[in-house]
């Protein structure tokens, strides 16, 4: 994604809110079930009735007074799961896959509150950083946003490993049943052991949690392995070992493996009704967003 839009807003909060007001506000009914106060549809204005819920901006364009009509509110609870282990400052020059994931949680927090939602923030690595509580007031919001930001402008100075599997099944325990539970994470386990990854996944829907998985890569050299063709020292971002290696060499091979793990993690999520959603932190947010958003609304 491009981060000087993140430079342009001056924070985080605000490029939140601009991507939240620019494709989510068209949207005319939330693409979540249970978020609170869903906007169902307009009814025309006759005399007599609450002027509190007019459309104006319709009234504007139309000149005929319109009536929004609401859903029940349903007091959503949720809390956004972000990895922030080494890994996931990659690439290196922008710590490319956290900031996008960060931006995309942010937007998520922010479409959240405005529909009077509660929303909990949660970072980890081999273990949990920080769980905040899960509430809808505007100031736990912007402390979230605050933490986020923290969590942006902090240099990358220690090797942090990662433990997925563990992390969520913490997550599953000390979170209030029948939570949307929105994870961020390249899934790139230390241990690399996917099928307790898939068992903690699968401990989240046992405990009647609704769950998003944003699997974010850098689709051009994570899973394309599109690398210049010369001798190539590679570093593992999380324990610091080294290789040297002709990218061509070992090109076929790797994709084989990344592809193969990738449609795995794919194929479980569907066994286990996990939303799966491919996030390229090359491309824009709402590029990302907005399509699941509208596939998510026509599905409900």
């Amino acid at each position: 994604m491009d981060f000087n839009k993140i430079k342009e807003y001056g924070n985080l909060e605000m490029l939140a809110k601009q991507l939240v007001e620019g494709f989510i506000t068209g949207l005319h009914k939330s693409p979540y079930h249970g978020f609170s106060v869903e906007f169902a549809e307009h009814n025309l204005y006759n005399p007599g009735d609450s002027t509190r819920h007019i459309d104006w901006k319709v009234f504007a364009r139309t000149d005929r007074l319109y009536t929004k009509r609401y859903e029940e509110e349903t007091n959503l609870r949720a809390m956004i799961v972000t990895d922030v282990s080494s890994s996931m400052y990659y690439p290196l020059q922008d710590a490319g896959k956290l900031n996008f994931s960060l931006v995309a949680g942010a937007a998520i927090a922010y479409m959240l509150q405005k529909q009077r939602d509660a929303v909990g923030l949660c970072t980890f690595h081999e273990e949990i950083d920080l769980m905040t509580p899960v509430k809808s007031t505007p100031k736990h919001i912007h402390n979230l946003f605050l933490q986020m930001q923290r969590l942006q402008d902090a240099p990358k100075n220690e090797k942090k490993r990662t433990n997925v599997a563990e992390v969520i099944h913490h997550v599953a325990e000390r979170i209030h049943k029948r939570s949307l539970v929105v994870i961020f994470s390249d899934m790139m386990d230390s241990d690399d052991n996917l099928e307790e990854t898939f068992a903690a996944l699968q401990h989240l829907k046992h405990n009647n949690h609704e769950v998003l998985l944003f699997h974010v890569t850098d689709s051009l050299t994570e899973m394309a392995f599109d690398f210049p063709e010369k001798p190539t020292i590679f570093v593992d971002v999380e324990t610091g070992v080294e290789e040297k290696v002709q990218p061509a060499q070992i090109r076929d091979y790797y994709r084989k493996q990344i592809l193969e793990r990738y449609h795995q993690i794919k194929l479980r999520c569907g066994q286990y009704k996990i939303d799966f959603i491919e996030a390229d932190c090359r491309k824009d947010v709402d590029q990302v967003l907005l399509p699941y958003l509208i596939k998510r609304r026509n599905m409900r």
